[in-house]
């Protein structure tokens, strides 16, 4: 039987909402000792305002993880990914039941946790090898490998105060990954580095997965969740949602058996949620040539639009906004912008409410159930609606249609399904 690394049962924390212990005169406090009496040491609050002020961010969580398992950990934001991370990584305490974690634990969580701001990098380096009980001939051998990885050899003597936060990735993943810990834990934080670097991690991690480390991996990037992990865990609001070795199966439970969003083809705005002056939205949702909403599977060669109301009080040249659409199994198909045309055929955004719609093409999807996120924002300035995160969500399911050709008359291989012309030229006939 394999052994266990980390074994969790029954953990729970809560958290305190809104609540701030205010400041105190000696007199204020020694008066506080008689309302004790009538409220315990609730600080002024009454039993009743403190269990209105709680909130258990993870719940009765219990699983064993196996030496060499690589588990990915999955969930909407809020779901209590990263405080699960947190308590494994000794981070924080739980306010319920216990985790045992048996080796040397090596975590990259937020940015710059775990760094002294004051302290430059190559000293960081000695301080966590320090931390992780390594003697400083260990960490010196790993020194070089270290720093080559990371790319940051120029900037080795600066105080890491001054690092940008791909910077603190870099360094902080090279970290992890080269002072060789038994259990390495990695939070979403690898979503703030470049593109090249994050594909560099993800293979190192390939890499130290097939050595026989233990990997805990946060992500919402579901198709390195699926490539690198051989279990995957789905927390919702605090509670474990399922647990196993089908790492496909989970994700696609995650992805389009969502209870509140599970085949709904249109989504509305419920009063205030997210809120913005650039563009808030209020409504997403498929709809037929008509302008009639969609709430049964199509067919390949219908017309289907996509339609985005908004609301804008501000106008900002650099808004962008449009839509992402995942396969079943998590792949990402495209994206697309109402700014992915020449910029002279863009439509004016005005203030008030504006309606952004868009085709998607006859005879392009395949048969199958397809995810559609609300993406966008101010274009190289911040996200607003960002891939992958707690965003407006719409489905659509292709059934049928697939071609006119009798050689199509079932689902046809590969993610797309598109009917392309072809031609015939004739030599010497």
């Amino acid at each position: 039987m394999s052994e266990i690394a980390i074994s969790v049962k029954n953990l729970g924390k809560k958290y305190r909402i809104g609540y701030r212990e205010p400041y105190k005169t000696i007199t204020e406090t020694l008066t506080r000792k008689v309302k004790d009496g009538l409220f315990g040491q609730l600080g002024g609050h009454s039993p009743q305002s403190l269990e209105q002020s709680t909130f258990w961010a993870l719940e009765n969580v219990s699983f064993d993880v196996y030496k060499g398992d690589v588990l990915g950990i999955i969930g909407r934001n809020g779901a209590g990914k990263s405080t699960l991370l947190k308590i494994l990584s000794r981070i924080t305490a739980p306010s319920q039941g216990r985790a045992e974690v048996h080796g040397r634990v090596g975590s990259l969580l937020e940015v710059g946790t775990g760094f002294h701001p004051e302290l430059t990098g190559r000293e960081n380096i000695y301080l966590n090898g320090s931390i992780l009980g390594l003697k400083k001939q260990e960490i010196e051998q790993k020194f070089d490998d270290i720093i080559k990885f990371s790319e940051i050899e120029k900037f080795l003597d600066t105080p890491v105060k001054r690092y940008s936060s791909g910077m603190y990735v870099r360094l902080a993943f090279a970290i992890a990954a080269h002072l060789e810990p038994e259990i390495l834990i990695i939070d979403e934080v690898l979503a703030v580095g470049d593109a090249h670097f994050q594909k560099k991690c993800l293979g190192k991690m390939g890499e130290v997965a097939k050595e026989g480390w233990t990997v805990l991996f946060v992500s919402h990037n579901m198709n390195a969740v699926e490539q690198l992990c051989s279990k995957c865990l789905s927390l919702d609001n605090g509670k474990i949602k399922e647990y196993a070795s089908d790492v496909r199966g989970v994700i696609n439970d995650y992805l389009f058996n969502e209870k509140d969003n599970a085949r709904k083809c249109e989504w509305v705005n419920s009063g205030n949620e997210y809120p913005n002056p650039w563009f808030q939205p209020l409504k997403f949702s498929l709809t037929d040539e008509n302008g009639k909403t969609i709430d049964s599977a199509v067919n390949n060669n219908d017309e289907i639009f996509i339609n985005i109301k908004g609301k804008i009080e501000q106008v900002d040249p650099y808004l962008t906004i449009g839509y992402a659409i995942y396969s079943n199994d998590g792949n990402l198909l495209y994206w697309s912008y109402q700014t992915d045309s020449a910029e002279q055929d863009w439509h004016e955004l005005k203030r008030g409410i504006n309606i952004l719609k868009s085709c998607i093409p006859k005879k392009f999807l395949n048969e199958g159930s397809y995810r559609i996120e609300l993406i966008g924002g101010l274009h190289f300035r911040e996200w607003l609606f960002q891939p992958g995160h707690t965003i407006p969500v719409i489905f659509l399911t292709i059934q049928g249609g697939l071609s006119d050709s009798p050689y199509w008359i079932i689902k046809r291989p590969g993610l797309l399904a598109p009917v392309i012309g072809w031609g015939v030229e004739y030599e010497n006939v």
